[in-house]
């Protein structure tokens, strides 16, 4: 089977037999991004194999192929580590894109970290007669005892329906395919979405004579990325530890106002809720500004209301306004994947996110387990990667002094098991 790369590499992780179906002794991660490899590493502290299945072509292929140029950290990079392995001394407070691939790419030649590329996940579901978890992939079927869903909050664009739309003749782009703002020099851009992404995208078109008009439909946060030297986050997180989070929150929105203004006046108008609490309850996470909003207010940057339809040429907004516009680009953000290929499991949202909350939305039944669906980024992450390792680990350790001479736990029912000659 000539597509079947490496088998012999993971010899001691699994058995295939003629019928393309591959019994994995550790568990079965679904996704080589962040979450994905943090989880991998933690079982292999563990002296647990794991075995990553990857849709793409590479590790973090979201960063990879799916950002900006310009594109940094939004937050100072002790709070983006993965367990077990820290970003390099040399690197700046908040690491580029490309610094950040290079640590992940690090990270899983670190700890030995060999992903089954090109392996999309078609079908994943519990087999009761088995006991087991059936994965295909248009190659495979893998079977283990234990699934790791590591495919994270944002696996898809998000693509809204926007009346008239296709009848745009102007070029219409999500800021998954953005890469830099000089393929719309001089012209008239309508960035939909005012979040991080929106924001910066704007401000990088701002390099290349562009006119951002961006469409502020709902309530926004916007905080300093840094207050008085120090990050943002940092300080937050430093003050929860000690004080009720409305009551931070207080603090945060009387800094802001005190180092920003008020972003009322310019379009930006703030939510009822905080920004923490906001960001806890509904993942919506507050636009930590990195000059966006000085080219707001210099004028280089409209804010415009939500669109009403897109016409051949331009776009009407709700407050009766109608503009000409070039090019459309789509900062509408990301959503999960988890509904169009995980079957028969109520752990799940139909949005695709598990319905316990953090901390303890790590976790489900049957050996599902979840990692990077915290709306909580890299730290989340970490805490999830540290739980379910040592969860498993004790389940592997159990089973080992069972079976200490084979892996004789394996499923016998309609497998034929064939060893991989080493």
């Amino acid at each position: 089977m000539g597509s079947y790369k490496g088998e012999e590499q993971h010899h001691h992780h699994h058995h295939r037999n003629e019928s393309n179906c591959v019994l994995v002794h550790g568990p079965i991660i679904v996704g080589a991004g962040p979450s994905g490899l943090a989880t991998s590493a933690c079982l292999k502290q563990q002296s647990v194999p794991s075995l990553i299945l990857e849709k793409s072509d590479c590790i973090a292929s979201l960063w990879q192929h799916r950002t900006y140029d310009r594109l940094k950290l939004h937050l100072p990079k002790q709070f983006c580590e993965l367990p077990l392995l820290g970003f390099p001394h040399n690197f700046p407070k908040y690491p580029t894109k490309h610094q950040f691939i290079s640590y992940m790419e690090t990270y899983a030649s670190h700890f030995s970290i060999k992903p089954r590329f090109n392996q999309a996940v078609i079908k994943a579901e519990f087999d009761h007669v088995l006991g087991f978890w059936r994965v295909k992939t248009q190659d495979f079927e893998y079977i283990s005892r234990w699934l790791i869903v590591a495919t994270g909050e944002n696996a898809e664009p998000v693509i809204p329906d926007i009346p008239g739309i296709d009848r745009f003749k102007g070029r219409v782009v999500h800021t998954s395919l953005y890469k830099s703002g000089s393929v719309f020099k001089n012209q008239r851009v309508l960035v939909i979405g005012c979040g991080n992404s929106g924001m910066e995208v704007c401000l990088d078109l701002c390099r290349f004579n562009v006119i951002p008009h961006m469409v502020v439909r709902n309530t926004v946060h916007v905080l300093p990325r840094e207050m008085f030297g120090f990050s943002t986050f940092g300080i937050a997180m430093a003050l929860v530890k000690w004080f009720p989070l409305k009551l931070v929150d207080k603090l945060l929105l009387l800094l802001a106002n005190f180092t920003l203004g008020n972003t009322d006046q310019i379009g930006l108008r703030r939510p009822k809720t905080g920004p923490i609490e906001l960001k806890n309850v509904t993942g919506k996470t507050p636009v930590l500004d990195v000059g966006a909003l000085s080219q707001i207010k210099s004028g280089k940057i409209k804010v415009v209301e939500g669109v009403k339809e897109i016409t051949r040429n331009g776009a009407k907004f709700v407050d009766g306004q109608e503009k000409e516009i070039d090019s459309i680009i789509l900062a509408t953000g990301y959503k999960s994947n988890v509904p169009t290929w995980l079957k028969g499991c109520e752990f799940f949202t139909k949005d695709g996110m598990p319905k316990s909350p953090f901390p303890n939305g790590w976790k489900a039944e049957k050996g599902l387990y979840t990692v990077g669906f915290t709306r909580r980024g890299l730290l989340g992450t970490a805490s999830d990667a540290v739980n379910i390792a040592k969860d498993i680990g004790e389940q592997w350790r159990t089973i080992k002094e069972c079976n200490d001479s084979n892996f004789n736990y394996l499923p016998q029912r309609n497998v034929v098991q064939n060893k991989v000659k080493k």
